[in-house]
């Protein structure tokens, strides 16, 4: 089984910065693609951004311009940077990955690892 370890969430200020990471227990190469969804109180759970394995990203367009994914094969490591953040980023990220040779894009449920979900709090 494996299992995805996500760190980084916290509270900011709009306008301010943070950066996200999901360490995988396996090779990322185990997967297609990996990403990062959200999901704020209230809300279904979104897309934000996916990566192929190979390295090519995709955005939601409430997020492009602003927010990097990015992997580090060696440390088995998926990342998020977060920039000019507003108060609606404010949600749990997850991250997944697909675990197959097929790639979900933004289709949650077919994504068959996620991690814990980590808190991110943006406040004016």
């Amino acid at each position: 089984q494996v299992q995805l370890t996500e760190s980084g969430g916290g509270s900011v200020q709009v306008g301010g910065s943070l950066k996200l990471s999901c360490t995988s227990s396996a090779s990322i190469y185990m997967s297609r693609c990996l990403a990062w969804f959200r999901q704020a109180p209230g809300k279904e759970r979104e897309g934000v951004a996916y990566i192929y394995t190979g390295g090519t990203p995709y955005y939601a367009n409430s997020v492009k311009g602003r927010f990097t994914i990015s992997l580090d094969a060696a440390k088995r490591t998926l990342y998020l940077q977060l920039n000019s953040l507003r108060a609606d980023d404010t949600a749990t990220y997850y991250c997944a990955a697909d675990g197959t040779n097929w790639c979900p894009e933004f289709k949650s449920p077919d994504y068959k690892y996620w991690g814990q979900g980590t808190q991110v709090t943006v406040s004016s």
